[in-house]
């Protein structure tokens, strides 16, 4: 599903999609783990339904392929469908496969609220059943009622890691995360896929259903429709739905008459897409607990934007911009939460070494130059949600592979970035 941005499809693999990049020329290094769902949508479909024997070999096969091409491992995202159809045991599976490569599995839990503890509980017998790392990714607990349960995650992945499993996390530096409004809806109501969701829109008795759930605290969903007041649209596909950017899900609905939920399934149809929306659900003291913790790094979950042309036509949420700068600047300089030998450990050689990028995260002889020259006086994120598209400040140089791509805090152009491979590419 392409956005504002359109672009050819000229690579089939993620090796050649890696290579691909390479060749077009990329100012920063790129890496990537496989997707899980990307092996099942190839070998399954987007139904809600399990493996035959035989597709699940096939999904096997495909992952030690990508792994000797040179992915990290294996990703998974199990909140959203198809992702969420795989059972335990097919994860497990898949990182079997990949653990002679030397893969990692890294996952966007099952559950972020209701059910955080047991999709914790899982990442932790996915790793240690396949006996490989394993991380958390924008580790957080979501939803008031459930903040108090960030206590238990870090005691149960401290005990982990005492009983030797690798288990560690990322995070970013804000108390709002960024999706779709589909995180609004039932799994089972997403099975088949995006047209067969709109369809099921469209059928009175089925829309019923869907509505009853999405307002219901009793289905223990991610449901994240109330309050709609913290939901904010950020990207819509369709030109006529973008004057609805930079609104809460709350306004919309009370300018076109319906309640919440119904506003949600007539943006998704009319706009044919999930509507990326920012929903603001996190505390902001179980922030600095997770960013203090030592096997925590950071990851701005955003992707990598210009504050000009095509990438105004959206909006999108700061930590695009804004993540690692406010770590330095608002989190170290001002809040002292750690210090500033710490927050780069673990912005550059800790997760250098949990990813196995070998010659990276070092300020050593022998190692690729990868530089960033910042000054830890002025370090600041600029961009807000009111206002996302603003570059962070007091960034002056960048190095990537010994190349000089930033000089002075402007672009020189350069695109000496490669695609780096895990530990178990084929030479």
């Amino acid at each position: 599903e392409q956005g504002d941005i359109k672009f050819p499809i000229e690579w089939t693999t993620l090796s050649e999609y890696l290579e691909y990049l390479e060749r077009k020329g990329v100012s920063q290094n790129v890496a990537s783990f496989v997707g899980a769902t990307t092996l099942r949508e190839y070998a399954i479909g987007l139904e809600d339904k399990p493996p035959t024997p035989g597709q699940l070999d096939l999904m096997r096969k495909l992952a030690q392929q990508e792994m000797a091409a040179g992915a990290l491992g294996i990703a998974s995202s199990l909140i959203y469908a198809p992702a969420n159809y795989a059972e335990t045991s097919e994860l497990i599976e898949l990182c079997k496969a990949v653990a002679p490569f030397r893969g990692k599995y890294i996952s966007h839990m099952r559950s972020e609220g209701s059910k955080l503890l047991e999709g914790v509980e899982e990442l932790i017998r996915i790793s240690r059943e396949a006996g490989i790392p394993a991380e958390i990714y924008h580790l957080k607990a979501s939803g008031e009622a459930h903040w108090g349960k960030m206590d238990a995650v870090i005691q149960r992945v401290e005990a982990a890691r005492r009983e030797g499993l690798k288990i560690t996390a990322d995070m970013y530096t804000y108390t709002a995360s960024s999706t779709g409004l589909n995180a609004c809806i039932p799994l089972w109501a997403q099975s088949g896929g995006p047209e067969a969701m709109r369809q099921r829109f469209r059928d009175p008795k089925q829309r019923r259903k869907i509505l009853r759930e999405m307002t219901s605290p009793a289905q223990g969903t991610e449901n994240r429709v109330n309050p709609p007041e913290k939901i904010l649209l950020v990207e819509f596909k369709s030109e006529p739905l973008k004057p609805l950017q930079g609104k809460t899900l709350a306004e919309v609905a009370e300018l076109r008459a319906k309640s919440p939920a119904e506003t949600v399934l007539d943006l998704m149809t009319e706009d044919e897409s999930r509507v990326g929306v920012v929903y603001f659900t996190m505390s902001e003291n179980n922030l600095r607990k997770q960013i203090a913790l030592p096997w925590v790094s950071f990851g701005s979950d955003g992707a990598s934007m210009a504050p000009e042309g095509i990438f105004l036509k959206s909006s999108t949420h700061p930590r695009a911009y804004g993540n690692f700068a406010r770590l330095l600047g608002k989190y170290v300089r001002e809040e002292k939460l750690l210090s500033l030998a710490e927050a780069i450990r673990k912005l550059t050689s800790f997760p250098a070494q949990n990813l196995g990028l070998a010659g990276r995260g070092f300020l050593k002889e022998g190692f690729f130059a990868d530089v960033v020259v910042f000054d830890p006086q002025t370090i600041q994120d600029k961009a807000t949600f009111e206002k996302p598209h603003q570059y962070a400040v007091g960034v002056k140089d960048v190095l990537v592979n010994g190349q000089v791509v930033l000089n002075n805090r402007r672009h020189t152009g350069a695109r000496p970035g490669r695609a780096l491979w895990g530990l178990g590419k084929r030479k």
